[in-house]
């Protein structure tokens, strides 16, 4: 079995390729602004991994997304999650409320990706 690391530093990898799995560490938006902005930030960021990786976003078997306000992010930021994904491609996902790691996170995306052989 071989064990890839990607963007990794002192604590964390950005990715970790496991044979054909990918997975991503939580993702989050560099910059401030709202749901939207830091949603199509955070997906970029995961398109770049996986690219990296070798994979793609329709690759993807499970994603945990985290808002910090449920109530009153969860319809904008599906409205791009859903504009991001492939048409029959979407995978296994859960979303919850969470405290994350700095105050103006909104949200945080973690990935886990199946590479095409």
């Amino acid at each position: 079995m071989s064990l890839t690391r990607i963007a990794s530093n002192d604590r964390l990898s950005g990715a970790i390729i496991v044979d054909r799995l990918v997975f991503l560490s939580g993702q989050v938006p560099g910059s401030g602004g709202n749901i939207v902005d830091q949603t199509k930030e955070v997906l970029a960021r995961i398109d770049a991994l996986l690219a990296e990786a070798g994979a793609h976003k329709d690759d993807i078997a499970t994603a945990t997304i985290y808002l910090k306000d449920i109530a009153g992010d969860f319809a904008a930021m599906n409205r791009v999650w859903s504009a991001w994904l492939s048409p029959g491609k979407v995978p296994c996902r859960t979303t919850v409320q969470a405290e994350l790691a700095r105050p103006a996170v909104l949200v945080e995306i973690t990935v886990t990706a199946v590479k095409p052989q």
